[in-house]
């Protein structure tokens, strides 16, 4: 098989995709992005807790005592890695605990957010609110 009949497809349809921006008609002028007043220790939340998986993680602990690893990972259909590695990020933060044991042989992982946590998606669902009302403003 040559190396032109494997295609990367990912690959194609981003080149497909960007061949369609680069033809777009170009806005009129510049839209404006609404500010908001942002701290340091803002941003340091936003970048933590932004992110699709880690936000879901914290707002599904959010409005349940503890989920399983399981459980997360069927909620989110990502892989075990993929939940393992932002679940971790979340736990060096200290936003959410781990309690391993076993059922039967089976080893479980049950997570449970912390008061930090709780706090921290707070201040961060607090900012999204702010950048949705300055949005409406303008």
């Amino acid at each position: 098989m040559s190396n032109k009949a494997a295609t990367n497809k990912p690959a194609a349809r981003r080149d497909e995709a960007a061949a369609r921006v680069s033809h777009a008609t170009p806005l009129a002028k510049p839209v404006p992005v609404p500010t908001v007043a942002r701290t340091a220790e803002d941003a340091r939340f936003d970048r933590l807790v932004y992110e699709r998986v880690r936000l879901g993680i914290m707002s599904a602990l959010a409005v349940n005592e503890q989920l399983t690893f399981n459980e997360l990972k069927a909620l989110f259909e990502v892989s075990d890695g993929n939940l393992s590695a932002h679940a971790r990020k979340l736990e060096e933060a200290g936003y959410i605990v781990c309690s391993k044991s076993f059922e039967g042989r089976r080893p479980k992982s049950e997570y449970r957010l912390t008061a930090v946590g709780r706090k921290a998606l707070h201040r961060y669902l607090e900012h999204i609110e702010a950048v949705i009302k300055a949005t409406r403003r303008s």
